[in-house]
């Protein structure tokens, strides 16, 4: 190899090199696995939750509610269980946080116009059987609640275009999502490819 050739190939690694390295300083993956320290369960997550929100701007200039949606899977040895984690909190410091949980004992997401009805399979890691909290909650008053589901059920979710959320069983309250369908389940949708 001569002297030209050598600088061309070292030129063409060198630029191989720094356009991996330029990928790597991107956005992080949209989805990640961990394995539970406690239980030894492996636990598949979404990076990204669906946020959903109803505005409450009537009782406080900047009152909102927020539910953070997102997906995971509980592997233990090849058997698989799926739920949906809420994070559900309140920028109003008068919400009853007894009261907003007892609004999500069970909950309605309507996914193009089709009702998934979901039951509450608890409020802790433990009632799903993991040791720590999956997800990070988005304050520290924050409520967690989890919902059994079917990877179909998750599946439906991501495909949709016009998803609401409605809580309470009385008087349902209404949650959209933060941002358009498209951009809001993209971490939801790659959750669904990840573990198919």
């Amino acid at each position: 190899m001569n002297a030209t050739s050598r600088k061309t190939h070292l030129y063409i690694i060198s630029l191989i090199a720094i356009a991996s390295l330029s990928g790597c300083a991107g956005p992080g993956p949209l989805v990640t696995d961990q394995l539970d320290p406690l239980t030894g369960v492996t636990v598949t997550r979404a990076t990204k939750p669906l946020v959903l929100y109803r505005d409450r701007s009537a009782q406080s200039a900047f009152g909102r509610d927020y539910v953070y949606l997102g997906p995971l899977e509980i592997n233990n040895m090849g058997e698989r269980r799926y739920y949906l984690w809420l994070g559900i909190w309140s920028t109003s410091d008068s919400v009853d946080r007894g009261m907003t949980l007892d609004n999500f004992e069970s909950v309605v997401i309507y996914a193009d116009g089709e009702p998934l009805s979901l039951q509450m399979a608890g409020t802790t890691p433990g009632s799903i059987g993991v040791s720590e909290p999956v997800y990070v909650k988005p304050t520290a008053s924050a409520t967690d609640a989890f919902y059994a589901v079917t990877i179909d059920q998750i599946r439906l979710v991501a495909e949709s275009r016009d998803l609401e959320l409605r809580a309470g069983s009385l008087k349902p309250i209404q949650y959209i999502p933060w941002d358009t369908a498209e951009s809001a389940t993209i971490g939801i949708r790659e959750f669904v490819r990840s573990v198919n």
